[in-house]
């Protein structure tokens, strides 16, 4: 009855304990990057700085592997499936379009290579993007042909069963729940992705308001009179969403009056430690790629020695074996367009990373004494002398 009379007289007030708070800042669940490629190249590739790198640094030294074309174990000039490799088509160069093809497989897990061929003899060689391909399983489950779709227009590719001739060279790596399409280490570093994006837009969210944390308007008025009316409740947000947020009002003073009291309820940067955060979260980035921490610049990394054994590492335990994996799925690929007897390898004693474990193996079996020159030529990959 004492309520209804308050309300006809117009002396209704707000009950709520929470309202002589006026809070600025709200939590809220986290928010994650979507599982796709396109997510994943504009938050990770096009936005991340370590992400970037690891992605650029893995496909620059896997193209940078060079390629060595053979027939019956010999290397013979003007080869035709060498000199495709070397010029695959007229706007990139092997290395670029190799880039290319590592690129995809670190962003997406998948790659796909486009052999055009003219009276099926193969011309040119064409890396596609992932994301506008699509697997076509046959009754068996296994891939029949794909399906390329850009600008409306979808161009079917299938493979000859009686060749064996495939016009697309389909690399992925392993994806534990997927038959067809391969895993990116980028999706597997997402969550550490976007803690590094989002501790970068609080630290500049911060600077824009001159790093100054949010808090609360508190109403401290006497005599049991520490609430607003909805007018006043409404009127101060407003003030206070125009006069003091963004970057524009960054510094400006708070002008008090009314038994009002500002009240900081925001963890300071040291609380939070977004620091440390990001550069854990970059570590992770790292660790999913394979890349070494210390070849990216990161501090506080005591895993290796010295820079030399983490690029040692790093050819060794990442570049090496996707070079190698790509190289025997080309020789596989290839080999029915170009003869059976065609064998594609990477010629690692001319990457300068392994000159110094090279010349340490050269040193190990040329003071070999149980050893004569043609077993020790054998062991190092040289030719038999022609003396």
């Amino acid at each position: 009855m004492f309520d209804w009379m308050n309300r006809a007289l117009g002396r209704e007030t707000k009950t709520s304990a929470a309202k002589p708070l006026i809070a600025l800042t709200f939590g809220g669940r986290a928010a994650w990057t979507p599982r796709d490629y396109g997510a994943l190249a504009r938050e990770g590739f096009a936005k991340n700085p370590i992400a970037h790198r690891c992605v650029r640094v893995i496909a620059e030294a896997a193209a940078s592997t060079p390629l060595v074309v053979r027939r019956g174990g010999q290397v013979r000039e003007g080869d035709p499936a060498a000199d495709l490799l070397a010029r695959p088509n007229p706007d990139q160069s092997g290395a670029e379009f190799l880039e290319s093809h590592f690129g995809y497989l670190q962003v997406a897990g998948n790659a796909y290579a486009e052999l055009a061929s003219i009276d099926g003899v193969p011309r040119e060689l064409y890396a596609l993007r992932p994301d506008r391909m699509r697997v076509l399983p046959g009754s068996r489950g296994w891939p029949d042909g794909w399906e390329y779709t850009i600008g409306g227009r979808a161009v079917r590719f299938v493979r000859d069963k009686a060749s064996g001739r495939s016009p697309i060279l389909h690399a992925r790596l392993f994806h534990p729940g997927d038959d067809h399409y391969g895993f990116s280490p980028l999706e597997a570093a997402a969550m550490a992705v976007d803690v590094h994006n989002a501790g970068g837009a609080w630290a500049k969210a911060l600077l824009d308001n001159a790093a100054r944390p949010s808090g609360a308007l508190v109403v401290t008025a006497k005599d049991g009179e520490g609430r607003l009316t909805d007018d006043q409740y409404e009127k101060l947000k407003a003030e206070l969403s125009e006069l003091h947020t963004g970057p524009a009002n960054a510094g400006r003073p708070l002008l008090l009056e009314g038994g009002l009291d500002w009240k900081p309820m925001a963890l300071t940067p040291a609380d939070m430690d977004f620091i440390a955060a990001r550069r854990e979260a970059a570590r992770e980035i790292a660790l999913a790629f394979g890349v070494p921490p210390m070849l990216l610049g990161l501090p506080g990394d005591n895993t290796y020695a010295n820079y030399r054994e983490a690029n040692l590492a790093f050819w060794r335990q990442t570049v090496l074996p996707l070079a190698r994996k790509n190289a025997a799925a080309m020789t596989g690929w290839l080999r029915p367009w170009f003869g059976e007897d065609l064998d594609i390898v990477c010629d690692e004693d001319s990457l300068p990373a392994l000159s110094e474990e090279r010349a340490a193996r050269w040193a190990r079996i040329s003071t070999a004494e149980f050893l004569d020159s043609a077993e020790k030529r054998s062991l190092l990959g040289l030719p038999e002398s022609s003396s």
